[in-house]
């Protein structure tokens, strides 16, 4: 998904974590190896949406093509997300850690030196096989190296500093695009990696959950190829049509792949879903909530840069600082909405919330083709903010609250895959609302509002189901 926001519910993959030992050998070694892992995937989100435009423009292809950039990374990381942080209970965190970024250091390296789209978006699905390693390894690692007073502070910093990344990523990837080259945005992150690994190699010490089940591969491998082929195939519909039999033919076997992945996920001893999870219709609706929330959000954002360059004419630095009221309204607002889910109770903030960002859909869409910036996009991306930045933090309290302890850390993945497939699915479908599926500033334009339309309606229904299903006020199990 855009890592214009936070994704839900990492803070509960870190206070989840099975905790083997209090103290690392240095704690601040630990903190800031952890962040710096963590913003790899952050930073690379938020930059690369800013560089589409003009990759697609230096390397050919269609928007389909475009799309395929995000889609490839989004699918691994979020098809194997999971199946990461089960590796790392199992083999060891920082073991995993480090598999995980010299996976995501490869892949970047290969983004910057692709000579065309097809290895670009080969790579970049190496990349989202790393990140779906190094994350959650990063934050087991984070949960395991802290005792329970220490840890609420390191946590704090760590979603401090991951909102400070996800703000500095679009002016970072604009201005790296526009004074260097789109390739530095890729090559950028080599650096940060081994910053990463110095800090962790030195300070952190091997940890594992103490029980740990085998790792899900045929449940992997079922829900990989059954995104994977239903991404494709949404993809290509607008320009093949659904009667092109190889579109048909992939929905039907994503289809069919993914009900073989719940098959499965049924029957396995140590499944990467576990299905029990939705009987509670609290958990089921948070994560309905979330599915919708960032879908809006994902799909809507993927397309602004398009807007902004591509109609507008903004250069990629001008585009990257006109998002700046957007990250900073999460950054700073995040912090404060989690302190007042005491108050007011997870409910309210999750119905108001997605509700403000639909208004912020909605005020985009009105002012959209407005040559001023502060009337066509500046009101509508401080709503979107203000939305945003009220759900984001009761709907990790909203699915922690809803299941027992023992289940905080499988719910907490559970809705953060989420999160991201809808990402995933979400930019697939803005094909349909491109008029021939070219990309031309015509269709951008014309796409863009619709877009920003459909946002609208999925946040306000977001914030329906979060009025219907989550429980007015935290209960303890």
């Amino acid at each position: 998904m855009s890592q214009y926001a936070p994704g839900p519910c990492d803070r509960g993959v870190v206070s989840a974590t099975p905790h083997e030992s209090a103290e690392a050998k240095s704690g601040p070694l630990v903190l800031a190896g952890t962040v710096l892992g963590s913003s790899l995937a952050f930073i690379d989100g938020s930059a690369v949406n800013l560089t589409l435009p003009v990759i697609q423009q230096q390397l050919g292809g269609d928007l389909a093509q475009a799309q395929w950039i995000m889609n490839a990374y989004m699918l691994m990381l979020g098809a194997l997300v999971l199946g990461g942080g089960s590796a790392a209970d199992r083999y060891g965190r920082l073991r995993v850690f480090l598999i995980g970024v010299g996976l995501f250091s490869a892949a970047s390296l290969a983004c910057g030196l692709s000579p065309n789209l097809t290895l670009l978006i080969a790579a970049r699905a190496v990349q989202g096989v790393g990140a779906a390693l190094l994350v959650p390894a990063s934050l087991a690692i984070l949960g395991a190296s802290f005792d329970k007073a220490g840890r609420g502070q390191a946590v704090g910093i760590w979603a401090g500093a991951g909102g400070l990344t996800s703000a500095l990523g679009p002016v970072l990837g604009g201005w790296l695009t526009d004074t260097v080259s789109w390739r530095a945005v890729f090559l950028i992150n080599l650096p940060v990696a081994a910053l990463a690994v110095t800090f962790l190699v030195l300070g952190a010490r091997e940890s594992r959950a103490a029980r740990s089940g085998p790792l899900d591969w045929p449940g992997a491998i079922a829900v990989t190829l059954g995104l994977g082929l239903i991404t494709w195939s949404l993809t290509e519909a607008p320009t093949r049509s659904f009667a092109d039999l190889a579109v048909s033919g992939a929905l039907a076997a994503g289809v069919a792949s993914l009900a073989g992945f719940f098959w499965i996920e049924r029957r396995t001893a140590a499944p990467m879903l576990p299905l029990t999870l939705f009987r509670s219709a609290a958990f089921s609706g948070a994560n309905g909530l979330t599915l919708l929330l960032y879908a809006a959000f994902s799909g809507a954002l993927f397309l602004l840069p398009f807007e902004l360059i591509r109609v507008q004419g903004y250069d990629a630095t001008r585009a990257g600082a006109a998002l700046l009221p957007l990250s900073v309204g999460l950054t700073v607002l995040s912090p404060l909405a989690g302190r007042l889910i005491a108050r007011l109770g997870a409910r309210t903030m999750l119905t108001a919330g997605p509700v403000l960002a639909g208004a912020g859909f909605a005020v985009l869409a009105l002012t959209a083709g407005q040559p001023s910036y502060w009337v066509g996009v500046f009101p509508g991306l401080t709503l979107l903010a203000i939305g945003m930045g009220v759900a984001v933090a009761p709907l990790t309290d909203a699915v922690l609250g809803a299941v027992s302890q023992d289940y905080e850390g499988a719910a907490s993945g559970v809705n953060n895959a989420v999160a991201r497939v809808a990402g995933l699915v979400a930019v697939a479908l803005v094909g349909f609302v491109l008029a021939g599926g070219k990309g031309g500033p015509a269709a951008i334009a014309g796409g863009y509002r619709l877009a920003m339309i459909a946002a609208a309606v999925g946040a306000v229904a977001a914030g329906v189901i979060g009025a219907i299903t989550i429980r007015p006020a935290r209960v303890e199990n």
